[in-house]
Formats: structure tokens, C-alpha cells, sequence
């Protein structure tokens, strides 16, 4: 197969760290970073590469044509001038997505429809038959991307987005997704490295931080336990692909090794603890990580030195909780997040728009169970941050804190100055990853003797 340009797709906020990883992964291949996601030359091998590698990308896209629109109709066309049996057989299935930046058109899901009817006249031309349309694990996915004047077709060498690593069964509300967790510790230059310091999450939840953690520290790579769409796919069937698909899982699995670097977790819920011990068996690392059932509040730093990372409770997706407070908007605070995204449409599919919303409030058979497990009497967001802050002041000093939040305001309720806040994105919501370098006592200036 000969090169192209693939298509990365990150968060907003991310593409230049995603950049400098793939920069690791693929030596010598010249990564570009653009608005929403990373360009760089590549063919079937580099794919393949990234797909199993990649921690921050949404999903490896292939462009397969581009060109300027004016109605659904040119879409169409664009469609059918690809050769898709190159790609695929009529017996194979399609999907189509669709996402848009102001495009003109009034429906995204008719413009997935006439991409859909493209595909299918030219393989009926072709081959005399016509493939189906399955929206839940297509042979072939395809996405659209259109802009005001410019349409690009791609397809997914990924399927399912690569934040499905393959170990997640068991998670709380709304459970921060693994690219996320992996962008906060790529932006605080924590990879596992026994020079980094062990690592903890007071706060884990369903565990995505820490996991995410151990892996790096275990050399574990993030798609190694799952399958790709481009395992379905013609030209990664010839031999030279499926002899460089082995190689590159036979050398991932040879990389693993013990973990390098201590990672501490824990969360004030006994279910949560679960459910993250649970997941870290599924993932690889359960021997390498050290889960424990405390209030962040009460914790112990586990080392003299080392990096606290959370993504503590908060606002839209779930209020906060204290020391053994109920999350009024869910059952889990330390775990949430989702895929930022824009308008979006799919033939044959039933999703809306892209992107997280607001997590319903419990029952009162949820708020019982939650009371069994201690979770009486409830703390303000301020409350929290406040008392969060002092314990640190008072057991982590000489410790560094990234924290993950919506509330810029947030150095002012610790009462802490930040050295650094990182823009990120959780789903829709807005947020900043701010670093704290941890002293004893106030972090104000002490007074001035006259």
C-alpha cells in the first residue's frame, strides 16, 4: 500500500503532546500538529503502530479522497469514485459518521447517507453485489469530515475509539476516559521512568488514572488487549501487513517488564477500590499498583516525595463530596469524562451529538446503598478543596499536585498558588490540569518584619 497522510484526532489542547508521542513511537517520521489532532506520513505499518501505541489519539484516520462540496449530491460522487473494492468485498458491512465545522448542509445524517449510497453503487458496479450496513461493528467505518467548502472522507483504521482499551468492565457515573488520563500525565512529563517518582491518585474511582499509570511504568502498550478494524480490512491482509502486525505485537509484548516505579490509588469507597482492583487485574497491572480503601482527606503520603494526580469531584458532571460526603449527582467523583466533540451525524445509527452531559441524580435506592458504604453527610466544593489543601500542606510537602478542574478560581478555594495550569478539555466541559509545588504550611508569603 502506498503512503499517505494519517489523521490523528485528539482533545482540544492535547495535539502537541500527541505530537511528540508519536514522535517517540515512530522515530524519524515528521509528526505535524494541527487544530484538533496530529498529521504525519505514514502507510499500512505506521497504522498499525499507532493504533496499538498511541495513548492520546482518538483514532487513526485514513484519507481516501477530498474535495469541494456544495450539496449532499457532490458527496456522493466523491464517494463513488473510490475504488472501495481495494478495501473491502460486498459480503464486508459499512458505517458511516459524519462530523462538521459550519457546514452548509441542513441534515449531517443525509450527507452519511449519500456517502453510504456511493460506497455501495460502486461496489454493485464493480462486482454486481452491494454490501450491508452494520452500526454496530463494521467491517469498514468511515467518517466524514466537512468543512465550509471542503469535504475529506476517511476510514478508521481503528473502529471503536482507542480510549477502549479492552480492560474496562467495571466503572462508577461517569468514568474519565483513558486518553484523558493519559494527556494529564503526559502534560505533567510523567511516564512511568523510575526518575519520575512514584505516583498517586487519592481520588481513583474506577481506577483510569493509576491504571493508565502502571502501564506506563510496566511498558504495557494501551492496545494490546483489544482488536482494530483494520484487522478487517483488505490491504492490511496482505502478507507484508499481517508479517509487520506480528512483529510489532510480539515486540509490545516483549517490552513488558516490571514496573519501574512505584502507583499508589485509593478512594474513600469500598465499591469504588473494587471495581478499580477489578479493572487493574483486567489490565495486566495489578501486582503494580497499591490500592487502598481511605478518605483523600485522612491519606498518608506514601513516600517522602512523588506526584499526586486527580480528577477530584466536581460541578456539571457530579457535585463534590468531602470526607465521607455523598456525590449528589453520582456515584463516583474522582472518575469522569468524555470525548470532546462537535456536531455529528450516522447512517444507521442512533447516537446524538458528540460529547459528555450531565449525569443524572441518583435515586433513593442509589443514595441507600451509597449510605451503606458510608458515604453520610455531604461537604461543599470549597469545604473539600479547602481541607484537601491543608492536608497536603500538612503530609505532602515536598510532593507536586495535579489537579484536574472546570473552576479556574480553583488555587483561590485551596488557597494555594499554581505554577502551572495546563488547558485540557473533559467531554464539553472546560477544564485546566493545574500544578501545585507542595511546602510546608501556607503557601502565602510570610509578613514583612518592620
Amino acid at each position: 500500500m502506498t503512503l499517505t497522510t494519517l489523521f490523528l484526532p485528539c482533545a482540544a489542547g492535547v495535539e502537541e503532546l500527541l505530537a511528540a508521542e508519536v514522535a517517540r513511537l515512530l522515530p524519524g517520521v515528521a509528526a505535524q500538529a494541527r487544530r484538533g489532532g496530529v498529521e504525519l506520513p505514514g502507510g499500512a505499518r505506521e497504522a498499525m503502530a499507532l493504533n496499538l501505541g498511541s495513548r492520546l489519539a482518538q483514532r487513526v484516520l485514513w484519507p481516501v479522497a477530498d474535495a469541494p462540496y456544495f450539496a449532499e449530491d457532490d458527496l456522493y460522487e466523491m464517494a463513488r469514485a473510490v475504488r472501495w473494492g481495494d478495501w473491502i468485498t460486498p459480503q464486508h458491512t459499512i458505517k458511516v459518521d459524519v462530523t462538521a465545522q459550519r457546514a452548509p448542509l441542513k441534515s449531517l445524517n443525509f450527507a452519511a447517507l449519500r456517502i453510504k449510497d456511493g460506497v455501495c453503487d460502486r461496489l454493485r458496479e464493480d462486482t454486481g453485489e452491494r454490501p450491508s450496513v452494520d452500526t454496530w461493528r463494521p467491517d469498514l467505518p468511515l467518517l466524514l469530515h466537512l468543512t465550509p467548502e471542503r469535504a475529506t472522507l476517511y476510514v478508521d483504521t481503528s473502529g471503536e475509539s482507542l480510549f477502549k482499551r479492552g480492560w474496562r468492565q467495571d466503572q462508577g457515573e461517569a468514568p474519565l476516559k483513558e486518553t484523558l488520563a493519559a494527556a494529564m500525565l503526559a502534560a505533567a512529563g510523567w511516564q512511568g521512568r523510575e526518575e519520575d517518582g512514584p505516583l498517586l491518585d487519592p481520588v481513583c474511582g474506577s481506577g483510569t488514572i493509576a491504571i493508565e499509570a502502571a502501564q506506563l511504568a510496566c511498558g504495557i502498550a494501551p492496545g494490546s488487549l483489544r482488536r482494530f478494524a483494520f484487522e478487517r480490512l483488505a490491504p492490511f491482509r496482505e502478507a507484508d501487513a499481517q508479517r509487520a502486525w506480528r512483529e510489532l505485537r510480539e515486540a509490545a509484548r516483549a517490552a513488558v517488564h516490571a514496573p519501574l516505579v512505584a502507583v499508589f490509588a485509593g478512594d474513600v469507597s469500598f465499591r469504588m477500590t473494587d471495581f478499580a482492583t477489578r479493572n487493574a487485574e483486567r489490565a495486566g497491572v495489578i501486582g503494580a499498583i497499591d490500592f487502598k480503601t481511605v478518605d483523600a482527606l485522612q491519606r498518608p503520603a506514601p513516600a517522602q516525595q512523588g506526584t499526586l494526580m486527580l480528577n477530584p469531584p466536581y460541578g456539571e458532571r457530579i457535585d463534590p463530596k468531602g470526607s465521607r460526603g455523598l456525590a449528589r449527582g453520582g456515584e463516583r467523583g474522582g472518575d469522569r469524562g468524555g470525548e470532546r466533540g462537535g456536531p455529528t451525524g450516522s447512517y444507521g445509527s442512533p447516537r446524538g451529538p458528540a460529547g459528555g452531559g450531565r449525569s443524572a441524580a441518583p435515586g433513593a435506592d442509589r443514595a441507600e446503598r451509597m449510605a451503606r458504604e458510608g458515604f453520610e453527610g455531604g461537604a461543599s466544593a470549597g469545604d473539600f478543596f479547602s481541607r484537601l489543601a491543608s492536608h497536603w500542606k500538612h503530609a505532602y510537602p515536598g510532593w507536586t499536585a495535579w489537579v484536574l478542574s472546570p473552576d479556574m478560581k480553583l488555587p483561590q478555594a485551596m488557597r494555594l498558588k499554581e505554577s502551572r495550569r495546563v488547558p485540557m478539555w473533559n467531554g464539553p466541559i472546560e477544564c485546566r490540569l493545574f500544578r501545585f509545588d507542595l511546602v510546608a504550611g501556607s503557601m502565602r508569603p510570610a509578613p514583612v518584619e518592620t
